[in-house]
């Protein structure tokens, strides 16, 4: 059998030890930063956009290039699909293709969008969060989205929340996070039939386990 390899490195061997300490404070404390100019105006013309047509909500978080956010579009035309990202130079990249008509892609700070989204009352359908940035080091903890302030506001958007990755531990931080906050998620390894993402292909082509986690946000 052909060895998986991961090339994840960490200096944490399991779960963060401060993990039930960070996500407890931060369901006990709003996070009450500022939210950034930039992305107020994005997010009230995306509101504007939404008010065309009265369709369900499919979010993808950290879209990158945008790849997952258009199969998305195309598998569910019935719905809005959002990606968002912090790269105007990823979000840039040119296509053969036009967009899906119920596709709309921004450049937004996340923190800030989430929370504009809470506020003004969304709720998803489905969530996505395909291969973050794993800030692998112990010191990072608050990089993650499980270890960051808006991750209680996350979950208050609901629907059926989708991480994937490459590296197991920030999915079992994560599914750690949700049982805290009181949801169960289910954490498996996958085998991509079609690639949603650039990072997917190049993981899995490298012989790479990929995991899945999945939550049910009521």
């Amino acid at each position: 059998m052909e060895a998986i390899s991961n090339t994840v490195i960490s200096n944490q061997n399991g779960p963060h030890e401060r993990l039930a300490e960070t996500v407890r404070k931060h369901m006990d404390k709003p996070f009450l930063r500022p939210i950034a100019e930039h992305t107020l105006r994005v997010f009230e013309g995306i509101q504007q956009t939404l008010s065309t047509a009265e369709r369900p909500l499919i979010f993808d978080a950290c879209c990158g290039v945008g790849d997952s956010s258009r199969a998305l579009a195309k598998k569910f035309p019935d719905h809005w699909v959002i990606g968002i990202d912090k790269s105007a130079h990823r979000l840039a990249r040119e296509r053969d293709e036009e967009n899906p008509e119920n596709l709309i892609l921004a450049r937004a700070d996340l923190n800030d969008f989430y929370r504009l989204a809470f506020e003004a009352g969304w709720q998803f359908s489905r969530h996505y969060i395909l291969y973050p940035n794993p800030w692998p080091k112990a010191a990072h903890l608050g990089r993650r989205w499980h270890g960051a302030p808006v991750f209680p506001t996350m979950l208050y958007l609901g629907g059926m929340l989708e991480l994937r990755s490459n590296w197991k531990l920030y999915l079992e931080e994560f599914q750690l996070a949700l049982e805290i906050a009181g949801h169960a998620a289910q954490l498996e390894a996958f085998e991509p039939t079609e690639y949603m993402t650039s990072f997917e292909k190049k993981f899995h082509q490298s012989k790479q386990r990929l995991w899945r986690l999945q939550a049910h946000l009521k």
